[in-house]
């Protein structure tokens, strides 16, 4: 099987919006096993080492550049629609397993461009948790997948992570994989 590259999938930008709700409104459609992962908010990098050991984590660099939000991801983080942002994109795997795919989205004000270039192939994660002031928003949750990834699950989770004048939408996409491999229900 090839190889999916970044090139073979449609820019991010120009994907479907993303219909978002928060948690509350979907704990009813979500079993207990799902609701404590995608309401969990402590470092979900964490969370996925423990769960997928002995398979070693990494995290897959899809995408990271500046570019466009989609609009649900601007109205999200206050910024003006049109208006140029950090994008970074990339997948959570177990061995070679992909089991979450992660979107973040930072407004170029603020930005801490030294610490997030510098992230490579490890995830935004270990950096945010790391922040003494950090906090984090709302949970918001979605059943769509991601648009810039061919993998699909039942749930996407996103909040709003701040610290000090920086900002970051990250959004989370669980996947069948992880399902598969932890025993997770459908939903």
């Amino acid at each position: 099987m090839r190889s999916l590259t970044v090139s073979d999938l449609p820019p991010a930008d120009t994907c479907t919006p993303t219909r978002w709700i928060p948690l509350a409104a979907a704990r009813p459609a979500m079993s207990p096993a799902w609701r404590r992962w995608v309401g969990s908010r402590d470092s979900l990098t964490l969370r996925l080492t423990e769960a997928g050991a002995p398979r070693a984590f990494r995290v897959q660099l899809l995408d990271q550049r500046l570019g466009t939000p989609r609009r649900d991801e601007a109205r999200a983080l206050g910024i003006a629609h049109g208006q140029r942002a950090w994008l970074r994109e990339v997948a959570l795997c177990l061995g070679e397993r992909p089991w979450v795919v992660a979107r973040s989205v930072a407004p170029l004000a603020g930005l801490p461009e030294h610490e997030l270039a510098r992230l490579g192939e490890r995830s935004l994660g270990s950096w945010l948790f790391r922040q003494p002031d950090l906090e984090r928003g709302d949970i918001e949750v979605t059943s769509t997948p991601a648009g810039f990834h061919p993998a699909v699950g039942p749930w996407g989770r996103r909040s709003v992570f701040r610290h000090g004048g920086f900002r970051v939408l990250v959004q989370e996409w669980f996947l069948d994989a992880m399902a598969d491999d932890l025993g997770l229900p459908s939903r």
